[in-house]
């Protein structure tokens, strides 16, 4: 990725080096939010969220980490002596994960990872990762390449928003037009604006819980359990269909 569509990087970077930064983003009818996110990509255990914390005593032996960003799962993980791998497709977001000490951090988009079978126990997803599963088809598709990947009694930690939890007229308008497009409801394309720099396009998947077991289906994997939150967000632990 050149430095200058790398949006999601530059403002890591501007974080890391003590910058106040906002992420903004713009979805594709126009509708731009801003927050002050790179704060929390940076935070400690102790400051996560409940479902978060609970959510890392499901993870067992080697780990993937889809998405690190600037590396808090990581990173916390790596020092609770996990064998952890940190990838994301920002050149920029690694940059900032090495100087923090993840010690196996890689530029990988999650379309090119090219890992060999039983090369991990657990993949997370945490920050809302699963949707970087894009859409119903290409999640369906990524998810049978993570079924290749893992050993056999692997599980994905998979941190997601139910989208339909809103009532902003802006969402349920976007999740109608979506719907008559015979895309899902959650189903966003959008980009990361920071300062001069605008990222890319690309598609980023919210879904209910229900969705996601029908994405599940046919492809190797299956629902153990919910975390919920008292609002919109929770993780889903899914762990691997074992043939019988």
């Amino acid at each position: 990725m050149r430095p200058e569509k790398d949006a999601y990087g530059q403002l890591l970077w501007a974080h890391y080096q003590g910058k106040e930064v906002f992420e903004t983003v713009e979805r594709d009818d126009g509708y731009i939010s801003a927050a002050p996110l790179p704060k929390a990509y940076f935070s400690d255990y102790e400051d996560w969220k409940g479902i978060e914390r609970e959510a890392m005593e499901f993870v067992k032996g080697r780990v993937l980490d889809v998405g690190c960003g600037a590396g808090r799962h990581s990173i916390y993980l790596q020092k609770e002596g996990y064998d952890v791998l940190g990838i994301d497709n920002s050149p920029l977001a690694i940059k900032v994960c090495r100087l923090r000490g993840l010690l196996k951090a890689e530029v990988v988009a999650i379309e090119d990872m090219n890992f060999p079978p039983n090369s991990f126990d657990t993949i997370i997803m945490m920050g809302n990762n699963f949707g970087l599963l894009g859409s119903f088809e290409k999640a369906q598709n990524l998810l049978k390449q993570f079924y290749d990947i893992t050993s056999s009694y692997s599980s994905i930690i998979a941190h997601t928003q139910d989208p339909y939890k809103t009532d902003k007229p802006a969402h349920l308008d976007y999740q109608r037009r979506n719907k008559e497009e015979g895309k899902m409801g959650g189903q966003l394309r959008i980009r990361i604006r920071f300062g001069k720099y605008v990222g890319r396009w690309f598609d980023y998947l919210m879904v209910s819980q229900e969705e996601m077991k029908q994405i599940l289906k046919q492809t190797g994997w299956r629902v153990k359990r919910f975390i919920d939150s008292e609002d919109a967000a929770y993780v889903a632990i899914i762990e691997k269909r074992i043939a019988d």
